[in-house]
């Protein structure tokens, strides 16, 4: 009868076809300052890359990246997704960025710790995650 073959599928990694239709599509504007905006949610992490204006340039996000489910929301994935946006700005030439978090994902910090191990210089780091001040108003006592 012999061996049966087994075929692993790797869960927790990046999906190489999509990681490099990201990687080719690059901006033929030439840039030496961006912001870098990390959305961190609990079900994905997204990162854009933006002019000083605020004009998006690149962007990248964990399910773009081929993470489903669960796994979407990671610090893995956001480190992923980091990478991706960072390789994209050092080609074009970025030096240094400011970097606008939001959100209360567990992909905050790695995406922004990826993104800088690509040899680019973080100015200045703003949490601007959005704080409800009162919330919604409560419902009205029930009369009986």
């Amino acid at each position: 009868m012999g061996k049966k073959r087994i075929i692993r599928k790797q869960g927790s990694s990046v999906d190489r076809g999509l990681q490099s239709r990201s990687l080719s599509r690059l901006p033929k504007k030439k840039l030496d300052k961006g912001i870098l905006h990390i959305q961190a949610t609990y079900n994905n992490t997204k990162v854009l890359f933006s002019d000083m204006q605020g004009n998006a340039i690149m962007w990248s996000t964990s399910g773009g990246l081929g993470f489903t489910g669960a796994k979407k929301s990671t610090p893995f994935a956001a480190a992923k997704v980091g990478e991706v946006v960072g390789e994209k700005a050092a080609a074009i030439g970025v030096k240094e960025a400011e970097v606008i978090i939001r959100g209360v994902g567990p992909g905050r910090e790695s995406a922004m710790r990826s993104f800088a191990s690509k040899g680019i210089a973080i100015v200045k780091i703003t949490d601007d995650t959005p704080v409800p001040h009162n919330g919604p108003q409560q419902r009205k006592p029930r009369r009986v």
